[in-house]
């Protein structure tokens, strides 16, 4: 805080005041402290996140290399709904079926983003894996494995790779889907350790389904038509 000093008489001679401030900086070097603790620990905190996403290899020559076939007996097709609803279906749905008048499509199970909800359906379809990852992990966390950070996730991606018996999962979001369930979606393929998942534009008659499910009017039909 600043003072200020005041002088008085000398020997008997009246004289004017000077007034000579002094200010004390050790409030300013608590504040400072204060400040440097308070930016070191925000800066801590609000480390960018980043969110892994399992990308297929690129394609060197398109022209040369055909398009990967998608068994549908692994193939669980997740199409984000309204209200934060879920819908899957497994395999796919042939040209005859969705081309005929009325088309024929397969039932939805409708589900949400709870942990008994799509999570379970994916964890059940992806056991093996998830069983492999759960086990490298645990004995990575007690010791019986030493390795690096870097080392584990690599060897957590090795596993994903060679798996040949998890679903496929394609994630499909209809217009009335929010953005946060992708966020939501893409959690639960990480923690569900899905190793192939990826975002696909919904069809016309998976709209359909979705609006038949939700029970909302359709305009799916009308705008394919």
């Amino acid at each position: 805080m600043a003072q200020v000093i005041h002088q008085s008489q000398v020997r008997g001679k009246r004289r004017a005041k000077k007034q000579v401030p002094h200010i004390d900086m050790t409030p300013m070097v608590d504040l400072m402290c204060l400040l440097i603790v308070f930016f070191m620990l925000t800066t801590a905190f609000s480390k960018a996140k980043v969110m892994e996403i399992v990308l297929p290899e690129k394609i060197k020559d398109p022209t040369k290399q055909e398009a990967p076939k998608i068994s549908a007996s692994r193939t669980v097709n997740v199409l984000l709904g309204p209200d934060d609803k879920v819908y899957v279906y497994p395999g796919a749905v042939k040209p005859e079926e969705y081309s005929a008048n009325p088309p024929i499509l397969p039932p939805l199970t409708e589900t949400d983003f709870s942990a008994e909800g799509i999570r379970s359906i994916l964890l059940d379809r992806n056991k093996a894996l998830f069983r492999k990852i759960n086990d490298f992990n645990a004995e990575v966390i007690s010791g019986r494995i030493e390795i690096s950070q870097d080392s584990a996730k690599s060897m957590v991606a090795q596993l994903k790779k060679d798996d040949d018996t998890g679903p496929i999962v394609l994630i499909k979001a209809h217009k009335l889907a929010n953005y946060g369930n992708f966020v939501d979606i893409l959690d639960e393929m990480n923690i569900c350790g899905i190793a192939r998942y990826s975002f696909v534009k919904i069809t016309w008659y998976e709209e359909l389904m979705v609006e038949r499910a939700a029970g909302i009017a359709s305009t799916a039909t009308a705008s394919a038509r």
